[in-house]
């Protein structure tokens, strides 16, 4: 069983700033609370191919993630998909961008869960959390988008 949840926000900053902010997925634990760390392998910009390796706590247990960027069309869309073998992952991913009037931009995320063994059990109530909290993840992304880039 797989699934999908979606969250659109818009953001007080211009398309390219907040392209290369989501692109940095060093910055998520600024808004997803359930990453507790994350580095970029390798440490260069992020290109097709970049990992990035993460800690997170789900559910009260701690796993390893690792996913790769597997399209970058800055500063539009950016995909990846979950390298990591754990019983719920991301099969895709992405963020789509869109610029609006007065420098705003408009960012819809998505991600396609799917669950592996025991996590094929799992995945229905992964996606119910998840879109239960789509509104709030958007709201979070925004917030921490517009602290983290400066108006020019």
């Amino acid at each position: 069983m797989s699934g999908e949840f979606k969250a659109v926000v818009e953001i007080d900053r211009p398309v390219q700033e907040v392209f290369a902010y989501l692109a940095d997925g060093r910055n998520d634990p600024q808004f997803s609370p359930r990453v507790l760390g994350i580095e970029r392998i390798p440490d260069t910009p992020t290109a097709v191919g970049t990992v990035f390796r993460s800690t997170v706590k789900d559910a009260g247990m701690k796993t390893s993630r690792e996913f790769r960027i597997t399209e970058l069309a800055a500063p539009v869309r950016l995909r990846w998909t979950e390298v990591s073998k754990n019983s719920v992952t991301v099969r895709e991913g992405g963020y789509d961008l869109e610029p609006l009037a007065d420098s705003r931009t408009r960012v819809s995320i998505f991600n396609v869960l799917e669950g592996h063994g025991l996590g094929t059990l799992l995945v229905g109530l992964a996606l119910a959390a998840a879109r239960r909290d789509a509104p709030a993840f958007g709201t979070r992304i925004r917030t921490a988008a517009e602290k983290a880039i400066v108006p020019g």
